[in-house]
């Protein structure tokens, strides 16, 4: 599945492209801007696209083997949280607050990397199982989860803070689109396919627009330890991603669906666990984990980490 020509094409693809614009803008201190509403808008159109998608196929083959997988992806958003805590305690000496804060994004999901790994498995020739976008909540609860219970200590988790990561936009919009999908059929979704299908590439390439620019205005804040986080936030992911890929292996995923899993825990939430952190843990640098997940790991995952762990799954399964 994986090549050189393969590679270049991720990076010349219209998504990598359109980021790549976004941080141009920004670098040259263009007065391009995309209105908060519009943002808004394009994340809960995706995630509402990607859902219906899954739905629809998961109506016509769901796996026998569904509660294992959820039950693989729990342990993971477990561990990848909690190694993202111990590692940000050693390698960046954070407080127990902000090494927590860290552990929720970097444990958590990026629905967007989810989206670029599986177009990045179609252009090799190779569709990834539509189980996964069930396995997108499943992975992210469970990290937040871990992050606040992390930094509360002896103080525990509150029943409201709990509430808010269930009920927040990404799983509710997840979960939601997943069971109109399964309940419509594919019959009844090709009643919206114009908006939700054709038009998903065009929505796709303006919000990875926006990213490019929000990623490259976040740099600018890194200041004296830009090296020690940038390191944090591409070694972490990568190392989690050839877990992932590896784990996925071990429980009979495809190349593809193997890719696509290690590329779910490799990457960072920037949408959900923001949100989560911010309400719950005022005294956290929310600031500083967009930095590091947005302006350092999205962009690496989607030029460098989802081309490798593409590889790695191919080698595991030559």
């Amino acid at each position: 599945m994986f090549s050189s020509e393969l590679l270049i094409s991720n990076l010349l693809s219209p998504v990598v492209l359109a980021f790549a614009l976004g941080m141009f803008a920004r670098a040259v201190r263009s007065d391009l801007e995309i209105p908060a509403a519009i943002q808004s808008y394009l994340s809960i159109f995706l995630l509402l696209a990607i859902g219906l998608k899954g739905g629809v196929a998961l109506s016509n083959n769901a796996p026998a083997n569904l509660p294992l997988l959820i039950f693989v992806t729990l342990l993971a958003g477990i561990a990848t949280a909690t190694s993202a805590y111990f590692i940000a305690k050693w390698w960046l000496r954070d407080s127990r607050i902000d090494a927590a804060a860290l552990a929720a994004h970097f444990g958590s999901v990026s629905a967007v990397t989810f989206i670029a790994a599986q177009q990045f498995t179609e252009r090799g020739g190779q569709s990834a199982d539509p189980v996964l976008v069930a396995l997108v909540v499943a992975l992210e609860i469970p990290a937040i989860l871990i992050g606040l219970a992390l930094a509360k200590g002896s103080d525990g988790l509150r029943w409201h803070q709990i509430r808010e990561v269930l009920t927040g936009k990404t799983a509710l919009l997840l979960i939601g689109g997943m069971a109109i999908g399964a309940i419509s059929g594919k019959e009844g979704i090709a009643r919206v396919d114009a908006m939700y299908v054709q038009l998903f590439q065009g929505t796709l390439m303006l919000f990875m627009l926006d990213m490019g620019m929000v990623a490259a205005g976040q740099l600018r804040s890194v200041g004296r330890e830009a090296f020690r986080l940038a390191t944090y936030s591409t070694a972490v992911p990568l190392l989690h991603g050839l877990l992932g890929v590896s784990v996925g292996h071990w429980i009979g995923m495809s190349t593809a669906t193997a890719t696509v899993f290690g590329t779910m825990t490799a990457s960072a939430s920037y949408i959900a666990a923001p949100a989560s952190i911010r309400a719950s843990l005022p005294e956290a640098n929310v600031g500083r984990c967009i930095t590091a997940a947005l302006g350092f790991t999205f962009p690496f995952n989607l030029a460098i980490g989802i081309p490798v762990y593409a590889a790695f799954a191919a080698y595991l399964n030559a």
